[in-house]
């Protein structure tokens, strides 16, 4: 067989394998007949869910549901496929071609936490004109919104000396200052670049940065996270006042950290990130009890009547306009 395969170029391997075959033998990926029932139910609920997450998201979710049960997960293929038979994908949209410019080679992401944060802000108007402006800081590694304000009135340097001194807490607990040295990214807005900002965010052990005039690119992982909380949070919330798309962002702060499965972190979120970080580093150690969770468990923001219509739950916590809370 060795000169016949030579001759023919083939491999020995696979013409042995061939005809090692019994005479049953059928080609699986020519007769394929999966029962995708379970996937179309599950790929329905979560799309339900979250509208505007596309098939990789869909798989991260799915993925970490049925390992969290015990069930074997889904192949990131197989729910591309159904999707794509059941026309459950996005509509793509063709990209505009922009002019030259220029390169940004630097990187936001750090390899491990607390040595970087970054901050920004955006804001969106409600169904009775009340524009609410919401302030964040994120950390760098895990991409986890550790504190956030919510407010009528624009960013101010106090909002955001506010949202500085929430996230040294949200980390540090009661301690005012850093272990370390933290870098604090931000753009160039008039609450950041102020001297009181800065001589407080020295104060408490950050070093302030700035971006680049007229480069956003360069606090990317805040411009993402932006875009993140318009798309898939702030377009399907009910926000008919202030004060409920404030108690709305809360659910949706805590969705994003506790949920939201993120390419960069494997398709995990920011919480499961960290605590897989955490039990590598320490996995003796017990996980401490993380600030601010919502104590109910957070599967769906829909169908579950997670969104606030009216009034706001005795069993959740309250949130003012204008004030700060921990993620």
């Amino acid at each position: 067989m060795k000169r016949v395969c030579e001759v023919l170029g083939v491999s020995r391997s696979n013409v042995s394998a061939r005809l090692s075959r019994p005479a049953t033998w059928r080609d699986g990926r020519q007769s394929r007949q999966p029962d995708d029932a379970v996937a179309v139910e599950e790929i329905r609920r979560v799309v339900g869910d979250l509208p505007s997450y596309g098939y990789r998201r869909v798989w991260g979710i799915l993925r970490n549901e049925r390992v969290a049960v015990g069930l074997v997960p889904f192949n990131a293929k197989r729910i591309y496929r159904v999707m794509r038979t059941h026309a459950l994908l996005m509509q793509r949209r063709p990209t505009p071609p922009r002019p030259p410019q220029r390169r940004h080679d630097g990187k936001v992401a750090v390899a491990h936490s607390n040595q970087r944060w970054c901050s920004d802000g955006f804001e969106f108007r409600c169904d009775n004109g009340e524009p609410l402006h919401v302030t964040f800081a994120l950390d760098c590694c895990g991409r986890k919104a550790m504190s956030r304000a919510a407010a009528t009135a624009g960013q101010s340097g106090d909002i955001v000396r506010d949202v500085m001194l929430a996230a040294v807490e949200n980390r540090f607990g009661n301690d005012l200052h850093t272990p370390s040295e933290i870098e604090w990214l931000s753009d160039n807005g008039s609450g950041y670049t102020a001297d009181d900002t800065r001589r407080f965010a020295v104060a408490i052990g950050l070093k302030p940065l700035t971006t680049p005039v007229c480069s956003p690119q360069s606090n990317g992982m805040a411009e993402s996270f932006v875009k993140t909380m318009k798309r898939d949070y702030v377009a399907f919330m009910p926000t008919p006042d202030a004060a409920t798309a404030a108690r709305n962002l809360a659910i949706a702060f805590e969705h994003y950290n506790e949920k939201h499965p993120h390419s960069a972190l494997k398709h995990r979120s920011p919480r499961e990130f960290r605590r897989s970080m955490d039990s590598a580093i320490l996995s003796v150690m017990p996980r401490p009890v993380l600030q601010g969770q919502l104590q109910r468990g957070i599967m769906s923001i829909r169908h579950a009547g997670w969104w606030i219509v009216g009034e706001w739950p005795e069993a959740a916590p309250s949130f003012a306009t204008s004030s700060i809370l921990p993620a």
